[in-house]
């Protein structure tokens, strides 16, 4: 019979196990964070641009016009972290940012046909799949998740606040 390695009986003799209902929604956390990376791998190999950049470039054409403050405010993302999306789409020339008459401080985004054969080619949902599956979720669900979530994020050691609104891409 087979001598099982000493070092591994060791640890698993040692170790506490998981707890049955924490390893199963764990194995959720997995499944989700797989899925979210996986379509962001998806998005920066068809495209070159990684998952914020696309959702960004979406909002824009959606919305020809928009500002930066706007585009912060419908991804949910904090405005330096918009305007450094910005210009990153303004170098690769996918997006120009126009003055407007009024008050030529403040710019008017408006999507390059460069950028929009980017968006034609790349898989949806642009928003990301969890931003997506979430929206699809009825209020009662989403309002028992959040609450469950800050329960959890509640008992973290180190949670940035900061990484509320940073695009999962970005993360």
């Amino acid at each position: 019979m087979p001598r099982k390695n000493s070092v591994a009986s060791s640890v698993a003799s040692t170790a506490t196990p998981v707890h049955a209902d924490a390893a199963r929604v764990l194995r959720r956390f997995r499944q989700i964070f797989n899925a979210v990376k996986s379509h962001f791998q998806q998005l920066e190999k068809r495209s070159g641009l990684g998952g914020a950049k696309i959702w960004a470039l979406s909002v824009i054409q959606q919305h020809p016009g928009i500002g930066t403050g706007a585009l912060a405010q419908a991804m949910d993302i904090h405005q330096s972290t918009t305007s450094n999306l910005v210009k990153v789409l303004i170098e690769h020339e996918l997006v120009e940012a126009r003055k407007t008459e009024s008050d030529r401080r403040s710019v008017q985004l408006h999507v390059l046909p460069a950028g929009t054969k980017i968006l034609k080619n790349v898989p949806g949902p642009f928003i990301g799949v969890l931003p997506d599956a979430l929206e699809r979720l009825d209020a009662v669900t989403l309002n028992n998740l959040n609450r469950d979530l800050t329960r959890l994020t509640a008992l973290l050691s180190e949670v940035d606040e900061k990484a509320a609104l940073t695009p999962l891409a970005e993360l």
